[in-house]
């Protein structure tokens, strides 16, 4: 039986995490050993990881925790503090390196200096959210394992990614994992020599289960009947909601019969409740929370809008199309691979211009909306196949 781990920050509701959650839902568990390792084990997700599978927490990422998210300067006043003397040398070094030369590789290291090796050793170990610094230098250096795998959720030339760090790491990987074509193409350009080990693996979705799910009755304002608009995603910046509400502000002042529900939380959600309060949206732009269970609001939809700035591929998007909704999407990495333009949605720049245009579009002439839900009905969306690359290079 084959060892596989696959490690993730934490399993917190979100699109890498959900993708996690479909692609173990078709692994067999009769052939493989499957570990889940987590830098924190939380998330709204846990219950949702088949109970076959090991989860286990990185009790050692407490102690480097405070390492990553503070200034420099206090965690050589805790080393001094706490008499470390001499660890403060190799981290003042390895930090003023890696800030000199831009490669943190050496910073990450030393980091992880104390870290003992992982005890276990596996056939495949998977540095699955990827770009994570942290974790895919763990995967690099503290995991044995015969083939090694970084996976790619997002375009990386926005990630800010350290070029010089990666470049390094990925000598150690095996396999490179995007999620979508263009990603795929965003990463080689940034990382160079990697292109004989980067390889497509489109997120698992499957229509059926996502139908089925939907199915679930939940109250979402079920006395208005005007148009319900429905988005899906972190609260961020990234995610592009604020675009949301401006437009919202728009489509209220043409006197449209519209409300606006974002599905989700994050860091961003005070800043969005007080932009909603000054454009006075209260009662217009909900914002509903996470939800492990989406679809229900999806369904419900009238439109589904995503608003992103910048996806890997957005595995929101594909659900919507299996719930055959009219969409409006921005043009980040990875959705011309999943809507055509004017066929099965609208794909425009990301401002609130052309976001307002199409929605107007597509409230004032309803043909639209019935062209691309027939559009939608006929494509064939099942993606559970892909399992089969990881199979195939496992060698199982």
């Amino acid at each position: 039986m084959k060892k596989i781990l696959f490690m993730v920050s934490s399993m917190n509701i979100g699109g890498v995490e959900k993708s996690l959650i479909s692609l173990l839902s078709t692994i067999p568990k009769d052939k493989y050993e499957i570990t889940v390792l987590t830098l924190e084990k939380k998330g709204g997700f846990l219950e949702y990881i088949p109970s076959w599978v090991k989860v286990e927490e990185a009790n050692w990422f407490n102690e480097i925790k405070p390492i990553i998210m503070q200034p420099p300067q206090e965690t050589i006043k805790k080393y001094f503090d706490n008499k470390y003397y001499v660890k403060i040398p190799g981290f003042i070094a390895s930090y003023l390196i890696a800030k000199r030369f831009d490669n943190r590789h050496m910073y990450y290291k030393n980091i992880l200096k104390s870290i003992p090796h992982n005890s276990e050793k596996y056939d495949v170990a998977i540095a699955y959210a990827g770009p994570t610094e942290i974790i895919d230098t763990y995967i690099a250096h503290k995991v044995k394992a015969e083939k090694k795998i970084g996976w790619i959720h997002f375009d990386i030339s926005k990630h800010c990614v350290n070029r010089k760090l990666y470049s390094e790491l990925y000598k150690r990987f095996d396999k490179i994992f995007a999620v979508s074509e263009e990603s795929k193409i965003k990463l080689n350009e940034q990382i160079k020599g990697i292109e004989e080990k980067s390889e497509v693996f489109l997120n698992i979705v499957s229509k059926d289960i996502i139908k089925e799910m939907a199915k679930e009755e939940v109250h979402f304002d079920n006395n208005f009947k005007g148009i319900k608009i429905v988005t899906v995603g972190r609260l961020s910046k990234e995610k592009g909601q604020d675009l949301g509400i401006k437009t919202l502000k728009r489509l209220k002042t043409d006197g449209y019969d519209v409300k606006w529900y974002c599905v989700g939380d994050g860091n961003s959600k005070s800043e969005y409740k007080n932009l909603i309060k000054k454009y006075g949206l209260e009662e217009d732009f909900i914002l509903l929370g996470s939800k492990t269970n989406p679809y229900p609001y999806m369904k419900n939809a009238d439109i589904y809008v995503q608003t992103s700035r910048h996806e890997g591929y957005c595995l929101t998007l594909a659900e919507a199309k299996c719930l055959n909704k009219p969409i409006i999407t921005t043009n980040f990495t990875g959705a011309c691979e999943q809507i055509i333009d004017n066929k099965t949605g609208f794909i425009v720049r990301c401002n609130e211009e052309e976001i307002y245009t199409k929605i107007k579009r597509l409230i004032d002439n309803r043909s639209y909306m019935r062209k691309f839900e027939e559009n939608l009905t006929n494509i064939k969306l099942d993606r559970t196949s892909e399992v089969n690359k990881l199979y195939n290079y496992i060698g199982n």
